[in-house]
Parts: structure tokens; sequence; C-alpha cells
């Protein structure tokens, strides 16, 4: 870690790292081509697994929030909505490499 790194507080942090979020949230959005299943397949996470984690941080302090509330945060409207716009159907090969990739 730099002297410089050193010197940021840990709200400085924590800011960035909030903004950070959103850029991530706002480029998920501008990349609706990407697929859940692509993100899985890949990365090993997708919007549905941000929506979790965003759930658990918040209950972590102590705040309470449904996944659909999550859901609707992370895809910047109700899942419902998005899914019936965006997500297509996975191919047979998607669903051979996800079933692949989560074995162990």
């Amino acid at each position: 870690m730099t002297d410089q790194n050193k010197e940021i507080d840990e709200k400085k942090a924590t800011d960035i790292e909030a903004a950070v979020f959103r850029r991530l949230l706002q480029h998920l959005d501008e990349r609706k081509d990407a697929q859940n299943i692509d993100l899985m397949n890949l990365a090993g996470f997708c919007r549905n697994c941000l929506s979790k984690w965003y759930v658990t941080a918040a209950e972590e302090r102590g705040v309470e929030i449904d996944y659909e509330s999550a859901r609707e945060r992370v895809y910047g409207e109700p899942y419902a909505d998005w899914k019936e716009k965006y997500q297509k159907e996975a191919t047979a090969e998607q669903l051979e490499k996800f079933k692949e990739s989560h074995k162990h």
C-alpha cells in the first residue's frame, strides 16, 4: 500500500467504494445484453448475487431490506419488468456451462 493510500480514512474509502458500486450498477444497466447466465458463467456472480449481497450487507448493519427491494435497486426497476424486457432464454450451451461450473 502506498503512503497516499494509507492517508485515505475509513469514511472516504467507504464513499469511494459506494461510488464504484453505483458505477458498476450503471455499467450493468448500460449492458443489458450481458445476461445473468453469461455473468455467472464468466465471473461466478450476477445481478441477483449483487442483490443478495446487498440484503446481507444491510442486515449486517441493522437495516432490514427485502430481496425484491434489493433487486429493484440493482436492476433499476422491478425485477419482473426487467426480466420481461431484457432477459433472453438461456441456450443449452449456456446452461451446460453453468452446470459444469457449479458442480463443486
